[in-house]
């Protein structure tokens, strides 16, 4: 049985929201593609990662979904904020494609039990301020705005964008590396990324001023 087209564009959207921010030159990405390429506990790196951002994208839609359920002013408020915030990270990531860098982290260095790269993963993943304002405050807000029976599609694009970041940069490591190091690739990934954003916050000012429901772009 084929799933609702309406519960597909929020899957869509989730999915490419959550790929659009998460696919970027950090600390935490650097990490598990070095545990990667060192094949040193990347299973247990992985999932945790995953899991966090799954964890924290779930409380973001659910908690600002009941927030913001007799608010409706202050979910077009916020839904104004974040196309404001989405053009504005479209803008950073075009301006970044015109500037060459890379991904590239050492393979060398101390060998780490699994209980300590998992604990270095956490530090990597909790301790950074931009991962709240983007798993729980962004894409929350968006997320709670979807009709209550499409939330959960919703939830499960950003996580499953999430999931198949972490499990491509972890497991791929030593195939992507080179790829990684490349400044153009960036560059072509940060294009991507750029217009992605745009669209989406097009989307969101569309539904802020009333327009159609974020549940499709049609």
């Amino acid at each position: 049985m084929l799933a609702d087209p309406s519960a597909l564009a929020v899957f869509a959207q989730g999915l490419t929201l959550s790929f659009g921010l998460i696919v970027a030159i950090g600390a935490q990405n650097a990490f598990v593609l070095r545990q990667g390429l060192r094949r040193e506990h990347v299973g247990s790196v992985v999932l945790f990662c995953a899991l966090a951002d799954a964890v924290l994208i779930a409380a973001g839609v659910l908690g600002m979904a009941q927030a913001l359920g007799e608010r409706p002013a202050l979910a077009r408020a916020l839904a104004l904020v974040g196309a404001a915030f989405l053009a504005t990270y479209g803008w950073l990531a075009l301006r970044r494609a015109r500037q060459a860098h890379g991904l590239v982290p050492t393979a060398g260095g101390t060998t780490l039990a699994r209980g300590a790269a998992v604990a270095q993963a956490a530090a990597f993943t909790l301790l950074n301020p931009h991962v709240y304002l983007d798993t729980v405050l962004l894409v929350g807000s968006i997320g709670a705005q979807q009709p209550p029976a499409l939330r959960g599609w919703f939830i499960a694009g950003a996580s499953g964008a999430s999931v198949a970041w972490f499990v491509l940069l972890g497991f791929g490591a030593r195939w992507l590396a080179p790829w990684f190091a490349r400044p153009r690739a960036w560059q072509w990934l940060d294009l991507l990324i750029g217009a992605t954003m745009f669209v989406l916050a097009a989307l969101l000012l569309r539904h802020a001023l009333g327009g159609a429901s974020l549940d499709g772009a049609g």
